[in-house]
This record gives structure tokens, C-alpha cells and sequence, in this order.
């Protein structure tokens, strides 16, 4: 990964391993394809595989996680856990903080 402030944010580090939704569209309209599975396949490769043992075997899955299985296929569930797995690791390495399991982020106040 190297450097984790060379992206903008976590959205675009997830773009960067292949994790978010190839889009298409036209008049307005986007429409979310599958994953792009570009970037780095074996990064990619071990989010996907950490995220299936999540869904697996949490203890304490959240009510995120609870929310998507029930709404979603499982392997989509999947790589949506692989991707906010990679947005997290972004916002730890790019700002330098200590993980917090409950972490909510904030919204700056337009001044």
C-alpha cells in the first residue's frame, strides 16, 4: 500500500484494491456492475478471505453485518465486509490512530 495519505480517501484505497462496484450509466442514472478485481490480487485476495471468516465465525457480528445477510447474497455480503475492512484500515493508517471498535466519525461543522 505505501503510503496511505496518496489517496483521498477510503472509498478511493477500496477502488484502488478492486473492491467497489464497477459503474455504469447514462441521462443520471448509475448503475453498480460487479467488482473491478483490479489493483492488488493478494491484498484483495486476504480481505475477501478475513471477511468470510468474520461472517462466519464473529462472536459479536453488529447489526451492520446481521442487516446485510439478511437483505443480500452471501458473497456480496462478503466483499462489502472486505471493503469496510479496507476503509478502516485506511482511516488508521492515513490519520495515525489507535483502532476504536466503537468509532463513530464526525462530520466537520461548515463555519
Amino acid at each position: 500500500m505505501g503510503d496511505a495519505s496518496a489517496f483521498k480517501s477510503g472509498r478511493e484505497f477500496c477502488a484502488w484494491l478492486g473492491l467497489v462496484p464497477r459503474q455504469t450509466g447514462t441521462g443520471g442514472k448509475v448503475r453498480l456492475g460487479g467488482i473491478s478485481k483490479r489493483g492488488d490480487t493478494y491484498l484483495r485476495t486476504m480481505l475477501i478471505h478475513g471477511a468470510r471468516s468474520v461472517l462466519n465465525h464473529a462472536k459479536e457480528p453488529g447489526a451492520w453485518l446481521e442487516g446485510m445477510k439478511g437483505r443480500r447474497p452471501t458473497n456480496v455480503v462478503v466483499v462489502a465486509q472486505a471493503a469496510k475492512m479496507a476503509r478502516t484500515i485506511w482511516a488508521v493508517t492515513a490519520k495515525q490512530q489507535d483502532y476504536q471498535r466503537g468509532f463513530q466519525s464526525v462530520k466537520p461543522q461548515m463555519t
